[in-house]
């Protein structure tokens, strides 16, 4: 879901906040319709004729950044195609942008499956899980699985670009 507040910019630029907050997705009609409610008002309130700009002065999503003078239709389009996904899905498409894994939105929605999210673990924990799925630390004689120094195995797969650490996550990008 993305949230936007809609101004009308020849209203703000008179010193009026002229706006709404809107819900996407939402039935273009519907939301042409509030875009014109929006403008009618600001034209009234000033006085001065036909307003035909808007602005978006606020915003909440989960999973992108969204500019002033983006496109509310395409925006419309963007929280259309993700409406059925779930949160790591969002955190993923998330993490592809603020990366730059990704170029764009549509990109980032076709390679978000790129994207394993390891929650609330260290890269310590990853090479752990790494060495055990290989090797089997069980097999290995204790002499060596109680001397693998996994803080350092960590740190050189980092190193190799695969894994990144975001808040208190692991994103491993496979792409």
């Amino acid at each position: 879901m993305i949230k936007i507040y809609i101004t009308d910019l020849a209203a703000y630029n008179n010193g009026h906040l002229i706006g709404e907050w809107i819900e996407l997705p939402m039935d273009e009609e519907k939301l042409q319709g509030k875009i014109t409610e929006i403008l009618s008002t600001g034209a009234e309130v000033c006085g001065d004729g036909e307003h035909e700009e808007i602005f978006i002065t606020d915003y909440e999503s989960e999973f992108m950044r969204i500019n002033e003078y983006d496109s509310i239709k395409k925006l419309n389009e963007i929280a259309e195609a993700v409406e059925g996904l779930g949160e790591n899905e969002l955190k993923a498409i998330r993490f592809l942008m603020d990366n730059n894994l990704a170029n764009d939105f549509e990109e980032a929605i076709e390679r978000y499956e790129d994207v394993i999210i390891h929650e609330n673990v260290t890269m310590e924990d990853i090479a752990y899980d790494f060495i055990n799925e290989c090797y089997g630390v069980d097999s290995l004689p204790s002499i060596i699985a109680n001397n693998i120094d996994y803080e350092a195995i960590g740190r050189e797969l980092e190193m190799d670009g695969r894994y990144f650490e975001v808040d208190s996550d692991i994103f491993e990008y496979l792409g």
